[in-house]
């Protein structure tokens, strides 16, 4: 079976090389690339639920995909590079990567490893607001909720993590939507039906999950349990962000989607908070601007 190419690396004799040394051509005779390409670079957000890949290349993204990162970082980052590559039609590999996330040390790449906290505040700071430039981020993912300041370089100032606490991360949400029986996809509007909203006063994943079931058995419509969830999550946040004088914010991460939360969090926080297109990507984006700033620098 021909080598696959791909700037992630392989295991042979116990030790990892980049598996772009070499690549087939179906023929079964080996050689190597040529067609290195030095006009675009791939940034790789490696989440616990999901893989994110953006490439960039003169001054724009040029393409990204998402797929579930399941139980191999590594072949999840294979699969949504490739599916990148294939939405900006782009026949060559990137000319540097910069992994994040979790799972940013798994994939053993060749590349740059930057942590998700500067890649957010990069991304944010270079997506901006449609006031100005982002000063702070709340990125909640899969296990964490994060509060990023930004400087006025894209450069994080100060930032707050709440990673101890399955409470307000998708983590959390997941179970909430099981618990309710229905899909993740649906809370957000859901919510937005709410007539009655309950008062959820767990603040323990665990005890909050029993806390709705419940609710459940009382009777309490599902719109109203999820406006409570996503009321007790935005205040959670809204404290963090207070404590850390927070203004300006970009709301980012696969959380952001929902706009139950995010009308939550607007009302928690008293004011307007910008969600840009597909937030998802605004992370595995700012890995790419750092690994198109360090090609440029030749670093």
């Amino acid at each position: 079976m021909p080598l696959k190419c791909g700037p992630f690396a392989f295991r042979t004799n116990n030790k990892f090389r980049p598996s772009l040394a070499q690549c087939g051509d179906g023929s079964g005779d080996f050689k190597r690339r040529t067609d290195v390409s030095t006009s675009f670079v791939a940034g790789v957000d490696i989440g616990s639920v999901a893989t994110k890949v953006a490439l960039f290349g003169g001054g724009k993204v040029l393409g990204r995909a998402v797929v579930p990162t399941g139980v191999s970082p590594q072949a999840a980052a294979e699969a949504a590079l490739t599916a990148a590559l294939a939405e900006a039609g782009l026949t060559t590999r990137p000319a540097r990567v910069a992994s994040t996330g979790y799972g940013r040390r798994a994939t053993q790449s060749p590349g740059d490893i930057v942590t998700e906290i500067t890649a957010a505040a990069r991304g944010a700071h270079w997506l901006g607001t449609p006031s100005g430039p982002a000063r702070t981020v709340v990125d909640i993912g899969g296990q964490d909720t994060k509060v990023i300041l930004v400087h006025t370089d894209g450069s994080v100032a100060d930032f707050a993590m709440n990673d101890k606490c399955a409470a307000g991360t998708g983590r959390f949400l997941s179970l909430m939507a099981h618990a309710l029986e229905v899909e993740l996809g649906e809370l957000g509007d859901l919510s937005l039906r709410a007539t009655q909203p309950v008062t959820i006063n767990a603040t323990c994943a665990v005890f909050a999950e029993s806390e709705v079931v419940s609710l459940i058995a009382r009777g309490r419509r599902k719109e109203d349990i999820v406006a409570g969830i996503h009321a007790a999550i935005a205040s959670r946040i809204a404290n963090m962000v207070r404590q850390m004088g927070g203004k300006d914010i970009v709301f980012t991460g696969g959380g952001a989607k929902n706009k139950g939360l995010h009308k939550a969090l607007e009302t928690a926080l008293g004011g307007p908070i910008h969600v840009p297109p597909d937030p998802q990507f605004v992370v595995s984006t700012g890995a790419a601007l750092i690994a198109a700033d360090k090609h440029g620098a030749g670093g």
